[in-house]
């Protein structure tokens, strides 16, 4: 099922915010613009939905999807995350990555073990990596070239280094 399959052969392009106004539409909390835009539909809650309605702008998506007509059923969707097949994002340049290839990576400097990466944040001044250490606490790296040395999902390996961000 598409919703558990996230960073397989789908990428979540946001999830359903709050609604707004009564024919179901709803705004997009953590949207990737880029993806949205290069869809007609969406995987919503287990469902290929038809997007039907885009307002809004990058920062404030709106949209409305096939068989959400009014505000309670927006409503009782807030919090979906919405997924468009990985075929059909835009091809990414050398140094760029999809947020879900880079969940699970493992985190070193050098030869030293430093984390997992458990998710992506975007930060306003940058996005950065939250890295899960091995006592549990949590690392934030920029993904600024002087933090991060090299990024390999392909071994599964993200370089950073410490003596940068002061840890070492």
């Amino acid at each position: 099922m598409p919703e558990a399959a996230a960073g397989g052969g789908w990428l979540q392009a946001g999830r359903v915010g709050r609604p707004h106004g009564l024919d179901g539409s709803f705004l997009v909390a953590e949207a990737n613009p880029v993806l949205l835009q290069a869809v007609t539909e969406v995987n919503l809650a287990g469902a290929q939905r038809a997007i039907v309605r885009r307002a809004g702008h990058r920062q404030r998506l709106i949209l409305g999807v096939e068989g959400c007509a009014d505000r309670e059923a927006a409503r009782a969707l807030h919090g979906a995350r919405l997924l468009v097949p990985r075929a059909a994002a835009p091809e990414l340049s050398d140094d760029e990555w999809w947020a879900e290839d880079l969940e699970g990576l493992r985190v070193v400097d050098g030869d030293a073990p430093v984390g997992v990466v458990r998710r992506l944040l975007a930060l306003p001044s940058c996005e950065v990596l939250e890295v899960v250490r091995e006592g549990g606490e949590v690392l934030l790296v920029p993904l600024v070239s002087d933090a991060v040395r090299t990024v390999d999902p392909g071994r599964g390996v993200v370089d950073v280094n410490l003596s940068f961000l002061g840890e070492a």
